[in-house]
């Protein structure tokens, strides 16, 4: 079976979420619900390194790929996720070539400055030959760097140029918030399609957050985005209680939300 990110270099459409809840359980309701991948919130949310590590465990339980968005670049925030057994990271604020350069240090173990060790969850604990962890760690570990400032519109090409960038993942809050508009200004749309651009000069993906509904899922792919993250499990949730209860109740006792 392909691995996720040559699914994605491949060019095919993945769906995942985030997940806020610090919960295994519900990485494997989500992997039974079918999706291509999770995102593991440590920058929003309270998931630490203990938490990760059985989310990871979970998600091999149902074949769900984990990734999980650090709280930063620090290459100390990083590496231990790889060593318990996710499959990428997604990494804020990412706004030149050497932020992607000094993430990467922490990813790959063929740059030679990821501190190395088969004995986690990672290397089989212990069981696979060093040679080949690091060459499997080096094919399928994934690298999506988030762009969600104005600044980086001004290095797109050096930074999905990198090498070890995987996708180019815009994150529409952040950046409509950097450029001080609107999240559905028109310019938005066009620095997205800048996004999108870029990622196809240098042979990469682009990814997008959208809603938890998915309806901006196909207008998106159409124009380039092939890896998107629909809302979280917060809101997956939540949206499905609403549902219920209005569907559920006399219309007379119904709550506005």
């Amino acid at each position: 079976m392909r691995s996720l990110r040559a699914r994605i270099l491949a060019g095919d459409r993945v769906i995942g979420t985030f997940l806020k809840t610090p919960d295994p359980h519900m990485v494997e309701l989500l992997g039974l619900a079918g999706l291509d991948f999770i995102v593991a919130d440590s920058e929003h949310a309270p998931i630490d390194l203990g938490a990760l590590d059985l989310m990871a465990m979970a998600g091999r339980s149902v074949s769900l790929p984990i990734l999980f968005r650090a709280r930063g670049h620090d290459p100390a925030m990083i590496s231990p996720g790889f060593d318990a057994g996710v499959t990428g990271v997604m990494v804020p604020h990412v706004r030149t070539a050497q932020n992607a350069e000094r993430i990467a240090d922490a990813v790959k173990y063929a740059r030679g400055r990821r501190g190395f060790s088969p004995s986690g969850r990672a290397g089989g604990y212990g069981t696979m030959k060093p040679a080949d962890y690091r060459m499997r760690s080096d094919e399928t570990s994934l690298f999506m760097a988030q762009i969600e400032d104005e600044d980086a519109l001004n290095h797109l090409d050096a930074i999905a140029g990198q090498g070890d960038v995987d996708v180019l993942f815009v994150g529409p809050a952040d950046l409509s918030l950097s450029m001080g508009i609107a999240p559905d200004d028109p310019k938005m749309a066009r620095a997205i399609d800048d996004v999108v651009a870029a990622a196809r000069r240098a042979g990469i993906a682009a990814g997008l957050f959208v809603g938890g509904n998915g309806a901006e899922v196909e207008a998106w792919a159409a124009r380039g985005v092939s890896v998107f993250v629909c809302g979280s499990d917060q809101s997956l949730l939540l949206g499905a209680a609403r549902q219920l209860c209005a569907t559920a109740r006399p219309a007379n006792e119904r709550k506005n939300p």
